[in-house]
């Protein structure tokens, strides 16, 4: 029989042994230290006023009293350094950095998660809550294959529920994509208050545009006769999307039409006439500036048309100047002005 027990290595009674309590009290010190075992911190130096009952784990290369005892435990009892080596399958609490640990028989390590487990809530370097049961903080995240491909699967219940992701700025929401409210595949974006849906694509893989400035704008009537150098407008709407007004009233009749957005647009005039003693037709941005130009010739009923690619901004106010003496036709299908951003 040894001496002392196969574990923890506590000394044993043994029989006619004089001073019983001097073992006894060793194992209970021993047990006191091991049972429930905290480490203070890992470290290669004795500290200079050690609490009682404090345990340490020698670093390398350790030094003064705790010197060749480099992987061991040393633990304050009675004014005095006991040295424990660790056996395999110890668990401590590492006060230092608030972590929990096996010792593997070689090194103390994290205790590792289990092959299969679920959990409510789950934090990685980030507090979860009921709506984000799992949380990650981090500059990046990977998401990689095993095998050949990687798929990343956002469902949902019913058709009117969401399924996308949400790009935030300061927790304030400024682009979505995905399953928005619908099944159609959707691209949205905010300015921190109003969603507007940029592109949404059908189960039939039809794309729409529906914030894309776009409009087909005339003026009511039968025929107008407008003096020469004179501005008109438009009264109506045969499309509009995108924002476009019908702002001030022009010199001639009708309103100049106010441009929602900056970009590239490709504007077409078309021009009506009953009849014309010669007769052009300019389209003005901001009164000053010609787009583009139409012109016809003497006679009777005829149809000018015109297309570019222009530059506008938002803001910019469209008019049309006039020259010569004709009659022009109004209404929809007739004189039109017709502008898409591309």
């Amino acid at each position: 029989m040894t001496d002392t027990s196969a574990n923890l290595a506590m000394p044993f009674i043994m029989p006619s042994q004089a001073q019983k309590h001097v073992t006894h009290n060793e194992a209970l010190l021993r047990l006191d230290a091991l049972v429930h075992l905290a480490i203070v911190a890992e470290r290669a130096t004795p500290p200079p006023s050690p609490t009682e009952g404090a345990c340490y784990l020698i670093a390398s290369p350790a030094v003064g009293d705790w010197s060749g005892r480099e992987a061991r435990l040393a633990c304050r009892q009675d004014g005095a350094w006991v040295f424990v080596q660790p056996r395999t399958g110890w668990r401590a609490w590492f006060l230092s950095d608030g972590r929990f640990r096996v010792f593997s028989g070689s090194a103390w390590q994290d205790i590792p998660l289990p092959q299969q487990g679920s959990l409510d809530r789950l934090g990685i370097n980030a507090t979860p809550d009921s709506t984000n049961r799992l949380a990650l903080s981090a500059p990046a995240s990977l998401f990689s294959h095993a095998g050949n491909g990687h798929q990343v699967k956002v469902n949902k219940s019913a058709g009117a529920d969401t399924a996308s992701l949400l790009f935030q700025a300061n927790w304030t929401g400024y682009a979505e994509m995905g399953l928005a409210g619908d099944n159609d595949f959707s691209i949205k974006v905010s300015d921190g208050t109003t969603w507007k849906t940029a592109i949404a694509i059908t189960g039939a893989g039809r794309v729409s545009k529906p914030s894309q400035p776009v409009a087909r704008v005339y003026r009511t009537g039968t025929t107008v006769s407008p003096t020469s150098g004179q501005r008109s407008g438009f009264t109506s709407f045969e499309v509009n999307q995108g924002g476009f007004a019908l702002g001030s009233a022009a010199p001639a009749g009708g309103n100049e039409l106010t441009v929602p957005a900056s970009g590239l647009y490709q504007v077409t005039l078309n021009l009506s006439v009953a009849t014309s003693s010669g007769h052009g037709a300019t389209l003005l941005s901001n009164a000053t500036q010609v787009l583009l130009s139409v012109s016809g010739i003497s006679g009777g009923q005829q149809t000018q048309s015109a297309t570019s690619v222009v530059a506008l901004s938002a803001g910019d106010v469209l008019s049309l100047g006039h020259s010569g003496t004709a009659q022009i036709q109004l209404g929809s299908g007739k004189t039109e002005l017709y502008l898409i951003m591309l």
